[in-house]
């Protein structure tokens, strides 16, 4: 853990400070990723198999999993544990039902009419990481909303364990969701397969969803290919921030910024602290926390990368979170809210000392998959939208054309375009039907 005092770092010292890992733009990594899509590109399902054996160390006969044992799966779960997936969906749905764009029409002028029109994108692939930890939630947050949007196949991949087998509580979150197909397949082999399609995978339209280095690396490189799906969003490590004042409470802080260390050995962990005394008695909470956690060699690898920043003044604060665009952004300060205006780069954010950063990963309504990496300056979270498109629509009557015509004959020949041009002027010089 390093501490900064913000006000005493130069310009080119606060960049430093509040920089990345480079692992992301490592170029093994890359290579590595496209390596492995092309031998997915020519060798479908048994290139998948053959690096699932490789890489999970499980030989498996077969990539499709029987929806009949997500039901088994779903049947056999604990009723508290039943209860508790129902109610994230609910929450879930009804915040991303809320989200349905509306259909717009417009007349830009007399006689041309203008609309747009939502569609939900056809097929869609959701990543679901299963392997240090399988993350049951994020196929909650992918599926429910591709099923509210109205996406016809909803696909998911994820890596088996050491049995050949998809976690039960993954198989049993599948079921709840009604999920098209799911497909026991991780890292950058099932991205490709996604991409391309294989025997068993169909191709995607779209590729949604978290997971590694390689997960991400192979998701870029899918959407640049020619033809290609599109994806969710750039993605990195997981990310928090925590900002707190001398109201915080330590152990509700240093909670939140354990939840996301016990993630992965890269996790970015940042805390902004208005006193040092403040970053004393939050970091003593980490310390201690950390020793009780299962995941605690995870999260100390973590921690050891984290920092600290002594910032008083607010103004700075809000600099430092707007500069760092933090994936989670917990605030426990005295008038949290007051903050929320000034923010433009996070992904999502918490307030208060009764919001704990779970509740947003599990089933508060709002969606986890967020942007990571500084991704959150352009991109926002997974939303309703997300899986949707537009289409625009326009339709002139004959005096509308004559009243825009004109125009666009100019601007037509402006541009050198003379088949543009004609395509209007052949019309205005036909006769009225």
């Amino acid at each position: 853990m390093n501490i900064y005092d913000w006000m005493s770092l130069s310009g080119p010292e606060r960049i430093n400070a509040l920089a990345r890992p480079s692992a992301m733009s490592d170029p093994s990594i890359i290579a590595n990723a496209a390596n492995i899509m092309a031998q997915i590109k020519t060798g479908g399902d048994a290139s998948i198999l053959k690096l699932t054996q490789k890489y999970d160390g499980v030989k498996l006969k077969s990539l499709r999993v029987n929806l009949d044992d997500c039901q088994t799966a779903w049947a056999a779960l604990d009723p508290a544990d039943k209860a508790a997936l129902e109610m994230a969906k609910a929450n879930i749905e009804r915040f991303h039902k809320a989200q349905m764009p509306r259909n717009i029409s417009v007349e830009t002028m007399p006689g041309v009419s203008c609309r747009r029109e939502a569609r939900a994108v056809s097929s869609v692939g959701l990543y679901v990481p299963g392997g240090t930890a399988p993350l049951v939630s994020t196929l909650l947050m992918l599926a429910i909303p591709a099923k509210v949007a109205g996406c016809t196949r909803r696909v998911v991949v994820t890596p088996p364990g050491k049995n050949g087998a998809i976690n039960p509580a993954i198989l049993a979150a599948a079921y709840l969701c009604g999920v098209s197909d799911i497909f026991a397949c991780g890292g950058a082999q099932a991205i490709a397969g996604l991409a391309y399609g294989t025997e068993s995978l169909p191709k995607c339209d779209k590729i949604f969803g978290p997971g590694n280095i390689y997960v991400a690396a192979a998701k870029s490189l899918a959407a640049q290919a020619p033809g290609g799906p599109a994806i969710d969003m750039p993605a990195g490590p997981s990310e928090a921030m925590v900002l707190a004042d001398e109201t915080a409470n330590p152990a509700f802080a240093a909670s939140d910024l354990l939840s996301q260390a016990e993630h992965d050995t890269v996790a970015q962990v940042i805390a902004i602290c208005s006193t040092e005394t403040v970053a004393k008695k939050i970091w003593a909470e980490v310390e201690r926390q950390a020793e009780s956690l299962p995941r605690k060699d995870i999260a100390k690898q973590s921690l050891s990368f984290a920092r600290v920043f002594i910032a008083p003044d607010k103004t700075d604060q809000i600099d430092i979170i707007n500069a760092y665009a933090p994936e989670h952004l917990i605030i426990q300060t005295e008038n949290p809210e007051s903050y929320v205006a000034e923010i433009q780069n996070a992904g999502s954010i918490f307030l208060g000392p009764w919001t704990p950063e779970s509740v947003g990963d599990y089933a508060s309504g709002t969606n986890h998959t967020l942007p990571t990496y500084g991704a959150a300056r352009a991109y926002s979270g997974v939303t309703l939208e997300s899986f949707m498109k537009y289409i625009s629509v326009q339709e002139l009557t004959r005096d509308g054309l004559e009243c825009l015509g004109p125009s666009v004959e100019r601007l037509a020949a402006l541009e050198g375009l003379e088949a543009h041009r004609r395509a209007v002027s052949l019309r205005l010089e036909s006769e009225p039907s």
